[in-house]
């Protein structure tokens, strides 16, 4: 089974966290067949956390998870901080697959989407 974990920074601002949680159901809800459950987790200040995000994948059945750093730039956290969270939980589970994809600034549709953004 494969999972999605949209990894967010987090915020003291629980309606920022909250946008988070919305934008994870949204996910959920477009990515049927894709992955089988698509959960966030918050680096710092909200909850889950990293490990217990990958955990809660973990304990639903997953095989496979893809970490997704929803951050615009690669600053630290998206260069070292993420990595370690997560290598932490490969180490726990070796059997397992998870990938840290892209962060979510280097698409290279950025700018095609924030020019639409900015259309509507």
């Amino acid at each position: 089974m494969k999972s999605l974990l949209l990894v967010a920074h987090g915020s003291r601002r629980a309606a920022s966290n909250d946008e988070v949680r919305d934008l994870t159901e949204q996910l959920r809800q477009q990515a049927q067949g894709r992955y089988a459950q698509v959960n966030c987790a918050f680096l710092e200040l909200a909850e889950p956390s990293i490990p217990d995000g990958i955990e809660a994948c973990i304990q639903a059945g997953a095989q496979e998870i893809t970490v997704l750093p929803y951050f615009l730039s690669a600053g630290r956290h998206v260069a070292e901080d993420i990595p370690q969270e997560v290598a932490i939980k490969q180490q726990e589970y070796p059997q397992l697959k998870i990938e840290i994809a892209p962060y979510l600034g280097s698409t290279t549709q950025m700018s095609e989407l924030l020019l639409a953004h900015v259309a509507e």
